[in-house]
């Protein structure tokens, strides 16, 4: 049983990286928009109507399904023009986790109170 030795390339740098990376940032879009689109519903009475898709929920209704629609269009739109490439995972990685912070910043009380 001998087999041929095979070379397989561990160069990691070649492989590209934009799917992973849109999922990434595209989670950190739609949790900030989820943070923004709460504290404008909160704050403002005409968002706050406007975002009552369903009654018994109140505005939480539109404001996740917003939230949601926002993640999955900037994920396909970051999908369909990085998923070929290679980008810059860590400073994506950097975006998204600021974005995230922002969001739970957002989401605190304390915080929203200063709007």
């Amino acid at each position: 049983m001998n087999t041929p030795d095979r070379v397989v390339n561990l160069d990691a740098s070649a492989r590209p990286n934009g799917s992973g990376a849109a999922a990434v940032l595209s989670a950190g879009v739609g949790s900030f928009a989820l943070a923004v689109l709460a504290l404008a519903g909160d704050k403002s009475a005409l968002i706050k109507t406007s975002l009552i898709f369903y009654k018994p929920t109140g505005p939480l209704s539109g404001v996740t399904t917003a939230a949601i629609l926002i993640w999955l269009f900037t994920w396909g739109i970051l999908e369909w023009r990085w998923r070929k490439r290679t980008v810059a995972a860590g400073r994506i990685g950097a975006i998204a986790l600021v974005l995230l912070g922002l969001s739970l910043l957002l989401t605190f009380p304390p915080v929203v109170d200063l709007f």
